[in-house]
């Protein structure tokens, strides 16, 4: 094999180097996963871990620490080595809302961090048991003023999508409802089906399987605009709620001082594990989108964010626990 051959075909951990035979990858690559396995969070990084160690040259270990809304995982991986070999898999929870739902965090993704890349925007559905009589957005929010404080909404923790999602149906339809919080999405689900809590903002990977089955309906998405994956279904705004809108997204950082090339080495894997089109209808499956971006772009995303989900957190009165 000629050395332009091997440069062309080298994996990209090898490559990112100035010498070949000192790889930035040594060890296997942790990914701490700030939920328990099972969600859409699990998935869209499990969907993508055999192209990501195939790329860097080494087997990718899924961690899942649930606890502290994700603090707990964020603070594991804030207090490793920066050398990309443990990383975390930041939710919009962790990430974004958290900074203002908590006071005295010890570890701040967007401060104490270093961005790698946006993984995948997720999309999600408000979805009720089959068995209620709510079939539209206004059935059920005439059921909710006509008895405040009486219907339950669930979500995957306090400061997860959705329950921000559910507490911004409270402030803008000025409807009561009580905030449910699960460790993760499997449970919430399961209760959803038996009826034990009455609706959730729920990722439609987790959904989509009971809607189909008969179990769940789905009543909207909480985007702007309708859902590439799901056309058919309404947007809240569409169900009666003006200016009702809210996203949900996931993304890889690292380790604050973690090198340049060591960042760049992890970007270009997940990049090329997000075009691979198997990957991509794998993660269509779970109402999960391709969203790569760049270590700057992700860096400038981040605040953005923070400044956006603080706005819907302060007016709709939520507070952490």
């Amino acid at each position: 094999m000629t050395l332009r051959r091997h440069l062309l075909t080298a994996p990209l951990a090898l490559l990112a180097t100035p010498a070949l035979a000192q790889p930035l990858f040594s060890r296997p690559i942790r990914i701490v996963i700030p939920v328990v396995a099972g969600g859409a969070v699990d998935v869209s990084v499990r969907t993508i871990s055999p192209r990501l160690s195939a790329e860097l040259g080494q087997p990718v270990v899924l961690d899942n620490r649930p606890g502290g809304a994700g603090s707990l995982a964020a603070d594991i991986v804030a207090h490793a080595p920066p050398d990309g070999h443990t990383l975390l898999l930041g939710t919009v929870g962790v990430v974004a809302v958290n900074p203002t739902l908590f006071r005295n965090l010890a570890t701040l993704p967007g401060r104490d961090m270093a961005p790698v890349s946006k993984l995948v925007d997720v999309a999600n559905l408000l979805a009720v048991p089959s068995d209620r009589p709510w079939r539209s957005v206004p059935t059920l929010l005439a059921a909710l003023k006509a008895a405040p404080g009486r219907l339950s909404y669930g979500s995957a923790g306090i400061g997860s999508a959705g329950h921000l999602a559910g507490a911004l149906l409270d402030h803008l339809a000025g409807t009561e409802a009580v905030h449910i919080p699960y460790r993760g999405g499997g449970q919430l689900i399961t209760d959803l089906i038996s009826g034990k809590v009455d609706y959730a903002f729920a990722t439609a990977g987790t959904v989509l399987p009971h809607v189909e089955g008969g179990r769940l309906r789905a009543l909207a998405v909480p985007t702007a605009q309708r859902s590439r994956l799901m056309p058919d279904v309404p947007t809240m705004a569409e169900g009666g709620v003006p200016g009702y809108a809210i996203n949900n997204w996931y993304g890889v950082l690292a380790p604050k001082g973690t090198p340049a090339p060591v960042i760049a080495a992890l970007n270009a894997a997940i990049r090329a594990a997000l075009a691979d089109p198997e990957n991509q209808a794998r993660l269509a499956t779970h109402g999960l989108e391709p969203a790569a971006s760049t270590p700057e772009e992700f860096a400038a995303f981040i605040p953005a964010e923070i400044d956006r989900y603080a706005t819907i957190i302060r007016a709709a009165g939520i507070t952490g626990e």
